[in-house]
């Protein structure tokens, strides 16, 4: 197959995307965000750098694209939990479930990578997953440390859990919840 050819037929530009993102997000998912690279990607789906950049941008723009397609089903429960909640009580049922559903989540695997010693400092401050952690809080846009603060406590707990789902959440309810106290 010639490189030029690698994508046939249809919708070119969303097939290319797509067929893009599936790979990052496996190469993300196995390897790391840290050892992730476009010359790997680019090998993977046989095609030019160029392509990469045409169709999905740049390590930045595909990183948040793949973080958004992991977090999609733990977002989306989270939401449900959270949705007739509010204040310090949305800010603790929000972080509970998303560790719960990291846990049992494929993102679980790259998370572990931080365990690994894997160097995932670009993840926490994703400004995808800031502005995930600022929606499903209801913190306000006010102070901006305040989200990724939030997405630190959430991976710290996810890699290095307390072990005990109650005591873990009293943890958040005593000293993450009062920060957030109106």
């Amino acid at each position: 197959m010639a490189r030029d050819d690698w994508l046939i037929g249809g919708e070119r530009r969303g097939a290319a995307a797509e067929r893009i993102y599936a790979a990052a997000t496996d190469l993300i998912v196995r390897e790391g965000l840290d050892a992730f690279d476009i010359d790997t990607l680019a090998a993977r789906v046989h095609c030019s750098r160029a392509t990469i950049y045409r169709y999905a941008g740049g390590k930045a723009q595909i990183r948040d694209a793949v973080l958004l397609r992991l977090a999609a089903r733990i977002v989306d429960s989270v939401r449900a939990a959270v949705q007739d909640l509010s204040g310090t009580e949305r800010v603790v049922q929000a972080i509970t479930v998303a560790i719960e559903h990291i846990r049992s989540d494929p993102i679980r695997q790259m998370m572990a990578g931080l365990s690994a010693g894997r160097d995932l400092t670009e993840l926490p401050s994703s400004p995808v997953l800031a502005r995930l952690a600022a929606d499903l809080t209801d913190i306000t846009d006010a102070d901006p440390y305040a989200a990724q603060w939030i997405v630190r406590v959430v991976m710290s707990l996810a890699v290095w859990p307390i072990g005990d789902n109650d005591v873990e959440r009293q943890v958040v309810e005593r000293f993450v919840a009062p920060a957030f106290t109106r």
